[in-house]
């Protein structure tokens, strides 16, 4: 194959995420940059870049068996992979470095200015940021997952007074992950609750939510976008068509514009979006309530 700038046969540029610990700090940083320049995960799964994952490279042997399999990449793909590493192990981290691949240090960019500034040396510590297995914030994620976990889809109404956050919509708008991702990440109890005919006959919230408005954010989607994800589930099915999607949806937000909670759009954000809008919001409602 003639070697290119763009990356492989398939048009996508292999990418590496490094790490000594899980790797889920070099893949989030990593895919926070590729996003700059348009590269990265697409909303239909389709990608143009071509993703590896080498977490616990944790010694030399590893970090040349990594090298190898960059540089054999490198080779087939007539371009360099775009490497990049949280390596905390400076000779670990040297050795990776000898990649045919463009290596990205993140560590090494922030480490030295932080040491100048806090005229502190580094602890150069494996794994470091995710040693917090005994803290009560490590246990604190724990419990939000059950939690979440366990009220799922609108499930044990009556733990609904323990949530920090309830969110409310429709059949597949986003609730589910959303609240999955406030538990692993923020240690939120974020229970779900949908909103089905039901309510749309009655003409009013589940019952099991008054009295939780402070907590409550409203999820709503564009018609299109949702039938589009009930397809996935029920291809063909009435549950997946749009009108189905128009009408619950517009249900949906006259029930919750009565109760005075404000909508979300998931449409075109990601998880992590709108999981700091609700943060933001939930914040600022907290705030309001100290200063009345």
């Amino acid at each position: 194959m003639e070697p290119n700038q763009r990356g492989n046969a398939t048009g996508a540029r292999s990418v590496y995420f490094v790490s000594d610990s899980t790797g889920v700090t070099a893949e989030t940083f990593g895919r926070s940059l590729l996003a700059q320049f348009g590269l990265g995960r697409r909303r239909d799964d389709a990608s143009n870049v071509q993703e590896h994952r080498l977490p616990f490279v944790d010694s030399i042997e590893k970090a040349r068996a990594a090298r190898r399999a960059i540089d054999e990449q490198c080779d087939e793909d007539g371009v360099r992979a775009l490497v990049f590493s949280t390596l905390v192990d400076a000779s670990i981290a040297a050795e990776l470095g000898r990649t045919k691949g463009l290596f990205l240090d993140l560590f090494a960019s922030f480490i030295g200015p932080l040491e100048r500034e806090l005229e502190l040396k580094a602890e150069h510590v494996l794994g470091a940021s995710h040693a917090d297995a005994q803290t009560p914030a490590y246990r604190r994620r724990i419990e939000a997952i059950d939690y979440a976990l366990a009220t799922d889809d609108g499930q044990r109404p009556d733990r609904l007074r323990e949530a920090d956050v309830v969110l409310v919509g429709v059949s597949r708008c986003g609730k589910t992950p959303t609240s999955l991702y406030l538990a692993l990440q923020h240690g939120l109890k974020a229970a779900n609750v949908p909103l089905i005919p039901e309510d749309f006959e009655r003409g009013r919230l589940p019952e099991a939510l008054a009295g939780l408005e402070g907590r409550i954010f409203g999820l709503t989607i564009a018609p299109a976008r949702l039938s589009e994800i009930r397809q996935g589930r029920r291809p063909g099915s009435r549950y997946a068509a749009v009108e189905t999607c128009r009408t619950e949806i517009e249900q949906a937000a006259a029930l919750m514009a009565a109760a005075g909670i404000a909508c979300l759009s998931t449409t075109s954000r990601s998880i992590e979006e709108i999981a700091a809008t609700v943060l933001q919001q939930l914040e600022a409602r907290r705030g309001a309530g100290r200063d009345a």
